[in-house]
């Protein structure tokens, strides 16, 4: 039997990504855990000025290539001429027990961990520019904008604003089709920095669903897993407004320059204000600790505001 089959739309989970280091390249994975904040391990890391002011590819595109991976002990990174650095997951037991620092994300002031001089040294020597690695203090609850979570309050770390972001294979398809017709190359999700990407559905469907079920296999779905829950339920909450990024190459770090243009001629969103929006930012509405996995089906009712 099909997985919710009265529902409008069903299809499957076709990707997981995971970003460590908010702004850096992310971590294609099978299998993700599903926390309060988003995916495990998802923008836990941030970089920052030495007075506490975020860094992304906005300012400085070469962010993107550098690529975390996630191993047994410890996170390990690698960048174009640099040596790889390790990167504890836990930082200095006396320095959590001391309290993080106010670090700036956008208009949020949230703590922060600072990972040390060795670590500062790596991205600073790589960015050309001064530069700490922070630790998303683990004790301190960044609160989502009430605005568009309707009543329920969620957590995020250093994501712009929500958790999880969602966008569609026929999203991306939609995209590339228009840019080649206009003799652009295509491009692929990796612009636009998703954390799940659906399968099976139409092009922008995930702008139109209310929420969004994930059915959960049996061995991601019980006990310490996902507390017996048979399915998780995000909650598609705000489109995701899009900022120069998309124009970045994530293979060169160059601004190609094609992505935005194209996405102003159809992607203008009046929910926002008219800002050009691709994917949905969305909140963990049941489900917490569950594991996601590849292939896992999704069901959604539309909603027509």
């Amino acid at each position: 039997m099909n997985y919710r089959a009265d529902h409008d739309l069903t299809g499957t989970i076709h990707s997981l990504v995971v970003y460590p280091i908010k702004s850096c390249a992310g971590i294609a994975v099978q299998q993700a855990r599903l926390t309060a904040t988003g995916l495990e391990w998802d923008r836990a890391w941030m970089l920052a000025t030495p007075d506490g002011e975020f860094l992304t590819q906005r300012e400085y595109p070469r962010m993107v290539l550098i690529q975390p991976e996630l191993l047994a002990t410890d996170m390990r990174l690698t960048a174009p001429g640099m040596p790889a650095l390790h990167v504890p997951y836990e930082v200095d037991p006396a320095q959590s027990a001391q309290g993080g620092s106010p670090i700036r994300v956008w208009k949020d002031t949230v703590s922060a961990l600072d990972m040390g001089d060795v670590i500062a040294a790596w991205f600073t020597q790589f960015l050309e520019t001064p530069c700490r690695l922070k630790r998303f203090d683990p004790n301190f609850r960044r609160i989502v904008d009430p605005k568009w979570t309707a009543g329920t309050e969620s957590i995020t770390q250093f994501a712009d604003g929500f958790p999880v972001l969602v966008t569609s294979t026929a999203s991306i398809e939609d995209l590339n089709q228009r840019l080649e017709a206009k003799g652009d190359a295509p491009v692929d999700a990796r612009r636009f920095r998703p954390n799940l990407i659906i399968a099976g559905v139409d092009s922008h469907d995930e702008d139109r669903i209310e929420s969004l079920y994930i059915e959960l296999d049996a061995d991601g779905a019980d006990g310490a897993d996902g507390g017996g829950a048979q399915e998780a339920e995000l909650q598609m909450s705000k489109p995701c407004s899009r900022c120069p990024i998309p124009d970045i190459d994530p293979d060169t770090a160059e601004c190609s320059g094609q992505v935005n243009p194209m996405l102003r001629s159809y992607r203008q969103d009046q929910r926002v204000g008219g800002a050009l929006t691709f994917g949905m930012n969305a909140i963990a509405l049941a489900g917490e600790g569950a594991v996601l996995k590849v292939g896992q089906r999704i069901a959604g009712n539309m909603r027509f505001d």
